[in-house]
């Protein structure tokens, strides 16, 4: 062999056993030497879905319901509308599971109006409404929205629990400071999570400890935002809205309201927290609301000034890269929103009969924590075993209510769920609670 030939097989030898060294370097340790053809050896926990750990834990839950007698407590098939009574395996059962407060999800006007504009607008709009589908009905309850809680502007997203996530998502960044109440929905919580900031809970409806954080950490970061929500789904309690406006104030924070289950429910006119609070709309920076229960439709909204709102419907990624609102939607709620206007006796109604539930309960010595007696009381039973089986013996006397079970709520708090319609009756609410004391 030639020296030249020599030399170029020395270097190609030499070219080779460096790549093979550069290809052993990336190559993470432990990780196995397959070929292409191979299939590379995992744990199989992290490729089977019947292994994940929310399978596993749906499969204990109903597993232990078997174990105790007690059918899945959950998805019942409802076999129409679900108001004051509804209808389960062919039995009108008086109903406490579903949160249309005012019985407007039947009331014909809104399902006139809704069929209307399904008609004029078809199922869908079809498209984002930055690109094409925006349509008159849109910016009408919209309108209509901002001059309820006398801002500025609103803008509806198609989903309530979207509406949280990209909005707070989207506003806050990783200098920034989110703190929340312990019993945030978990829409909140995602939301927080997205967005990179850091993030702190404090103690149930706690301004002070609250006040003690901010005075803590408020210089380390740059925006920051404390959300709380108006009426508490779980519990039925508000927070002390004044003091919170107060400590937001001090310490040039951003304050957003969740009015999931207060707007249409607390105040004469049903306009929320504030009204019930008498506090200034313009007290809260960002106001949330979602158009399932008192507006009777499906999605969500966000209430505040011009430039806040003008921010989110050209940014916010939920809204942005979204579907628009189907036009049904938005005329059910905003018919939905008039009849709420025109018709204050629903919540007159409403709130005594809720008032009256809770006033009962109590006195027959039940455990309703800390509820105001609007809309929202919980009974609260302890076991979650117990919350199930007291939840299929009422169904079998035709009464249907939630049971409310760790991980939820924590195993000492375990409850029945009751929301109130302004179309229940004293004697429906005697009936009750007569058998669940039985049951008891």
């Amino acid at each position: 062999m030639a020296g030249s030939d020599l030399n170029t097989t020395k270097q190609g030898l030499k070219q080779r056993l460096i790549d093979q060294a550069l290809k052993r370097r990336q190559q993470p340790k432990g990780a196995p030497q397959a070929s292409e053809d191979s299939v590379v050896k995992v744990n199989e926990y992290f490729t089977r879905f019947d292994l994940q750990p929310g399978y596993q834990q749906v499969e204990m839950l109903k597993s232990t319901g078997e174990r105790f007698h007690v059918p899945d407590p959950f998805f019942k098939l409802h076999e129409g509308t679900a108001g004051a009574t509804t209808i389960i395996n062919g039995q009108t059962c008086i109903n406490f599971a579903s949160y249309n407060y005012l019985s407007l999800a039947h009331h014909p006007e809104v399902i006139e109006a809704a069929t209307e504009a399904l008609q004029r607008y078809g199922s869908s709009v079809s498209a984002s409404r930055a690109v094409s589908g925006e349509r008159p009905i849109h910016e009408e309850f919209e309108r209509a929205l901002a001059e309820q809680y006398d801002v500025e502007d609103a803008l509806v997203f198609v989903s309530g629990h979207a509406c949280n996530v990209s909005t707070v998502g989207h506003l806050m960044g990783q200098k920034d400071l989110i703190l929340h109440d312990e019993y945030s929905h978990n829409s909140l919580l995602v939301g927080a999570q997205l967005s990179g900031a850091r993030r702190m809970s404090f103690p149930h409806n706690d301004f002070a400890t609250l006040e003690k954080l901010l005075a803590r950490h408020r210089e380390q970061f740059e925006r920051v935002l404390i959300v709380i929500e108006g009426l508490y789904s779980m519990d039925g309690d508000i927070p002390d809205l004044a003091q919170f406006v107060r400590v937001k104030k001090r310490y040039q924070a951003w304050l957003m309201v969740d009015e999931a289950h207060s707007f249409g429910v607390l105040g004469d006119k049903g306009l929320g927290i504030r009204e019930h609070a008498n506090i200034p709309s313009k007290d809260v920076d960002i106001w949330m609301g979602t158009l399932s229960k008192t507006l009777s439709s499906c999605g969500g909204y966000i209430a505040g000034c011009k430039a806040l709102v003008e921010n989110l419907r050209y940014l916010a990624p939920g809204f942005l890269y979204s579907v628009g609102i189907p036009a049904q939607n938005a005329a059910a709620s905003l018919t939905a929103l008039r009849i709420l206007q025109r018709e204050p006796e629903r919540l007159t109604n409403l709130h005594h009969i809720s008032s009256y539930f809770r006033d009962q309960a109590s006195a027959m010595g039940f455990n309703t924590g800390e509820s105001i007696g609007m809309a929202v009381v919980p009974i609260i039973t302890g076991s979650s075993v117990q919350a199930v089986k007291l939840s299929d013996d009422l169904l079998k006397q035709n009464i249907n209510v939630q049971p409310i079970l760790y991980p939820a709520v924590p195993e000492k708090s375990a409850r029945l769920r009751f929301f109130l319609n302004t179309e229940h009756t004293q004697e429906q609410i005697d009936k009750t609670l007569k058998v669940l004391k039985e049951k008891w």
